[in-house]
């Protein structure tokens, strides 16, 4: 993939990911080659991959438009996510994580202590917790050596509120917020604890309980669509039920 088409995937994907676009808006190659400022085979070529990925469909009348999402799809791809990040935690702890990963994993802890233990967080808080906890995730998930997993990682990583800090937003204007990100980062220490001392199933086991937060966040974002769509645009191509696309 060339540097353009990337870029242009990349933006796409981003734009989708942000709301830019509604749930059966038509994405036309020439507007979009204009907006972005590159030629039309690069915007055909990322509009393949991301139907490819899930973001897009193909449309009625030729070309491809933005898609509707349910809360059941956003709800399994966070629970697929904490499946892999469980394993990735796992495979740290039974093969023994480098001295250098557990310094970084340490100092993520330092800064996510810093950010929830105090009587009240500020909105820079908020943005320090996300960091760290982005910074966090892709320690686990890339220092676990495992290039497959690291693969489906970035492929859910694209999909609406599966990343690990899609959901967060919403924790700054709920008065449960904070304890929910201490509750959270809690996990994290417990994670780093189960990796050092070669508990690997134990380190599964909260790698996969530690996504319910985010599944709880999706539920109050839904519940409070005014909200939500305030913080996070991209919540409008999401839709309550089970059913799909």
């Amino acid at each position: 993939m060339d540097s353009q088409q990337s870029r242009v995937l990349v933006q796409l994907r981003d734009m989708i990911l942000k709301g830019e676009f509604v749930p059966g808006e038509r994405l036309a190659e020439i507007p979009l080659a204009e907006k972005l400022e590159a030629s039309r085979t690069p915007v055909r070529l990322a509009l393949a991959s991301l139907e490819h990925e899930g973001l897009i469909e193909q449309s009625p009348s030729g070309g491809y438009q933005m898609r509707r999402f349910t809360s059941q799809e956003v709800a399994d791809a966070i629970r697929v996510r904490g499946v892999i990040e469980g394993f990735a935690a796992r495979l740290l702890a039974e093969d023994g994580a480098p001295r250098q990963l557990l310094r970084d994993l340490k100092d993520c802890l330092e800064a996510g202590d810093r950010a929830v233990n105090k009587p009240s967080m500020e909105i820079d808080d908020y943005a320090a917790y996300v960091e760290m906890n982005d910074r966090f995730h892709k320690l686990i998930v890339d220092g676990c050596g495992n290039l497959a997993l690291k693969r489906v990682m970035d492929m859910l990583g694209g999909q609406p509120f599966a990343a690990p800090s899609a959901m967060l937003p919403m924790q700054s204007s709920m008065e449960e917020g904070q304890q929910w990100m201490r509750q959270a980062h809690r996990t994290h220490h417990a994670m780093v604890q189960a990796i050092e001392r070669g508990q690997g199933s134990r380190a599964q086991a909260l790698g996969e309980e530690h996504v319910e937060i985010a599944r709880m966040n999706l539920d109050y974002a839904l519940e409070r669509p005014e909200l939500a769509a305030e913080l996070m645009p991209g919540i409008r191509l999401v839709s309550k039920g089970r059913g799909g696309a």
